[in-house]
This record gives structure tokens, C-alpha cells and sequence, in this order.
């Protein structure tokens, strides 16, 4: 009888930077309540599912999430989001972050179709971000390496 394989693999999220025309240097960002990372802001995004483009999925969460429609939707940039930590729930995500604008001719500011999931969104600016242990996981990543800006880069 062959041993069973008891190997735990990553799983694999898209977070969205949605931005907006009459929001500059804001992203949208909620709360996350009943699920990992109660309490965290976060922002829309959810897990890849198969044969989906990153782009897709993004455009997805964030219509799911928020009822916003995305456009100009593009690859920002990946981390990988590691949590041992016995005392915690174990965490490991592959998240890939993607970034799209709303797309004002169907509707312009989001509404919270979640909220058994999420608190509401708001408009953050990017400067003025909440603490890095108030950020989930991924995010809290991304921000404290400083490796991405969308405000400032280079598609």
C-alpha cells in the first residue's frame, strides 16, 4: 500500500490595487472580518481559480467584492506571504498583485457585497497607509520591502 502524501503545497491569491480617476494617490482597502486576518486591511482580492488569468481574477475579486468594474487591469508585482508561527493560523500564499482603475461608466464608488467578509471599503491614500501589523499578510509584505509604488510605475 502506498503511503499517503500528506505534503501541504501554497496557495495562490490575487490582491488588487484598484485606484480611481477622482481618487489620485488612493487605493481601496477594507477590513477583513470571519475569516484569516480578522481585523487586517486588506485590499480586494481573493484566490486564483484554475485556467484564470491573474488580470481576470482581479477584475473578478474586485466586481464580487465591491461591484466595481476594473479596467486597464495589469501585473504589479508578487510576494511570497510565509506564516509559521505555531501560535497563529499557518499561512502560505503565493499572492500576486495586479492593479486596475474603475471603469466610471458602470459605477463609481464601491459597495460592499461582503459583509460577512469585509467591514466596507474606503479610499486610502497610499502615503498615509495604516500600520504594517494592521496590514494582512501579503500587503504587510509588500509594504515593508518597499517594492512597489502604484503610484509610481513603470508598466
Amino acid at each position: 500500500m502506498a503511503a499517503v502524501e500528506t505534503h501541504v503545497r501554497p496557495k495562490v491569491g490575487v490582491g488588487v490595487f484598484v485606484t480611481h480617476p477622482y481618487h489620485p494617490n488612493k487605493i481601496l482597502m477594507g477590513i477583513r472580518t470571519g475569516s484569516t486576518g480578522e481585523g487586517l486591511y486588506a485590499l480586494p482580492g481573493g484566490h486564483l481559480e484554475f485556467g484564470e488569468e491573474w488580470e481576470d481574477c482581479g477584475a473578478r475579486e474586485a466586481l464580487e467584492e465591491a461591484d466595481l468594474k476594473l479596467k486597464n487591469v495589469f501585473y504589479a508585482t508578487v510576494v511570497n506571504a510565509i506564516n509559521l508561527d505555531e501560535k497563529v493560523e499557518k499561512y502560505h500564499y503565493v499572492t500576486i498583485f495586479v492593479q486596475g482603475e474603475v471603469d466610471t461608466s458602470y459605477k463609481s464608488e464601491p459597495e460592499n457585497l461582503e459583509p460577512d467578509r469585509c467591514l466596507g471599503w474606503h479610499w486610502v491614500d497610499w502615503n498615509q497607509l495604516p500600520p504594517t501589523d494592521k496590514l494582512f499578510c501579503a500587503l504587510k509584505i509588500l509594504v515593508e520591502s518597499n517594492c512597489y509604488n502604484p503610484f509610481d510605475h513603470k508598466k
